[in-house]
């Protein structure tokens, strides 16, 4: 079982139920912490201490007030983990359930589990927790697995994920070249941008730009 586990997560009441878990499993050392930049101090003191964690649990949205953090989300949270130690677990304990941020978690950041809130959620952490222990490198629930699955996730790039960002903040097909050149993205002309743009309104049966940017928005793209 894990020994030094780091909570992160900004509701108490969603803490504690973890912390009793946590316990009940047997974990001596847990630690909590309310804002991803606490989260990353204490992940990158255990380190400097010599004694690292062996598992974090994030939420992926934190509550925004007067601090001025430098990471704002669980996704920032543990990708900075990920540079300075790429080798701890890490579960996603989150409300989200949009399927192509659940995606982007495993495939972008090498998360090894994801656990949606809701009834049972608890539990389903707890039998989460012991199959890492049992070395299981990646788990997925069923139900995310069925919509990891889906066809639609698999064909869009992330080339499209980018200029479905751009039109959703109303820049224009001129305005997203002048960004795409500047940040080096190809292809970045824009009679290629507009052939991408058809090309995606034809595939998710969009009439028009902001029918694409709602469509897109359901499905967790953007």
């Amino acid at each position: 079982m894990f020994t030094k586990v780091l909570i992160a997560e900004d509701l108490d009441t969603i803490s504690f139920a973890v912390i009793q878990l946590l316990q009940k499993l047997g974990i001596n050392e847990i630690n909590h912490s309310k804002y991803c930049d606490d989260a990353f101090l204490k992940i990158k003191k255990a380190l400097h201490d010599g004694l690292p964690y062996d598992l974090v649990i994030s939420d992926l949205s934190f509550k925004r007030d007067h601090r001025d953090d430098k990471l704002t989300s669980g996704e920032e949270l543990i990708e900075a983990i990920k540079k300075v130690q790429p080798t701890i677990k890490t579960i996603i304990f989150s409300i989200e359930d949009k399927s192509f941020r659940i995606k982007s978690l495993y495939t972008n950041l090498g998360i090894n589990a994801y656990v949606c809130k809701g009834r049972d959620s608890i539990q389903e952490l707890e039998s989460t927790i012991n199959r890492l222990c049992n070395n299981e490198e990646i788990i997925v629930s069923n139900e995310i697995e069925r919509n990891l699955r889906s066809n639609t996730l698999l064909e869009i790039e992330q080339y499209d994920i980018l200029l479905l960002k751009s039109l959703a903040k109303g820049l224009t097909i001129e305005d997203i070249s002048t960004e795409f050149k500047n940040s080096k993205i190809k292809p970045n002309g824009n009679s290629s941008l507009e052939k991408r743009v058809n090309k995606l309104k034809i595939y998710f049966k969009a009439t028009n730009n902001v029918h694409l940017i709602a469509i897109t928005k359901d499905l967790g793209l953007v």
